[in-house]
């Protein structure tokens, strides 16, 4: 039942921001974990940032310092604030949500991505 929708994504020069969304539905919000990952092509998908029902978050180093994940549970929706864009970001940026209020076990749902591509 729970549906993830990503936007956000597009073209972007190296420095520039993004801001990524995730409206989700068909659950409750609330109380799951989400989170943001990532695949560029010819690698495998991987994470690149999470945050808990209780708004504690994780970032891979590659991001930290750069990327900001957030959530309004008022409006069923994820946030993935990315600056300071470097090309090694382009990728397909997924939203997913685990099953449980914490990121210790993989996400349960998928959205169906968005592009983000970095030119230099």
């Amino acid at each position: 039942q729970v549906q993830l929708v990503e936007s956000g994504g597009g073209l972007v020069q190296a420095g520039g921001s993004l801001r990524l969304s995730c409206a989700a539905s068909g659950s409750w919000f609330s109380i799951n974990a989400m989170g943001w990952y990532r695949q560029a092509p010819g690698k495998q998908r991987e994470l690149v940032a999470a945050i808990t029902s209780g708004r504690s978050t994780k970032y891979i180093e590659a991001v930290k310092g750069r990327f900001t994940i957030s959530r309004d549970n008022a409006k069923d929706t994820v946030y993935l604030q990315m600056n300071s864009l470097k090309p090694e970001d382009t990728a397909v940026y997924y939203c997913a949500r685990y099953a449980t209020g914490d990121y210790l076990q993989p996400p349960r749902y998928w959205g169906q991505g968005t592009q983000v591509t970095v030119s230099s």
